[in-house]
């Protein structure tokens, strides 16, 4: 005997719509706990550049600034000059001139602070056009 004959078998059906409302509640506080930081952490690799030169070169004025903090100054050691010493030298290299351009060759591991020696040196004799030199990736 089939008792069964008029009944279809049932199969049990899994809901997703619950767990796809769990889910969607979870990506919801995700993204509104996470923060978002523009600067993770600071990575600075300096000197490259891939800008092109300048078609026509204005009077130029080269100041290097060694690793350890000597300065040469169109090809004039200076050593370990001060900022009045660094002043003297730039305008004496400037008196020829009309309005040229400091152009900063810095080692890529110099201290910030003798860059800015030579930038406040350029300042205090009149020089206000100031440049770095930069090399191109390899």
């Amino acid at each position: 005997m089939n008792f069964r004959r008029g009944r279809r078998e049932d199969y049990p059906e899994i809901n997703l719509i619950p767990f796809i409302d769990i889910l969607l509640v979870i990506v919801i506080f995700l993204a509104v706990t996470t923060t978002y930081a523009r600067f993770a952490e600071l990575k600075i690799n300096l000197p490259t550049s891939t800008a092109e030169q300048t078609p026509t070169q204005p009077k130029q004025i080269e100041v290097a600034v060694a690793e350890d903090g000597r300065y040469q100054i169109d090809e004039r050691a200076l050593g370990d000059a001060n900022i009045d010493t660094l002043a003297t030298a730039l305008q004496a290299a400037a008196a020829s001139q009309t309005d040229p351009v400091v152009v900063i060759n810095a080692d890529a591991r110099a201290t910030h602070q003798a860059v800015v020696n030579v930038m406040e040196a350029a300042r205090r004799v009149g020089l206000v056009r100031i440049t770095f030199a930069t090399q191109t990736p390899p």
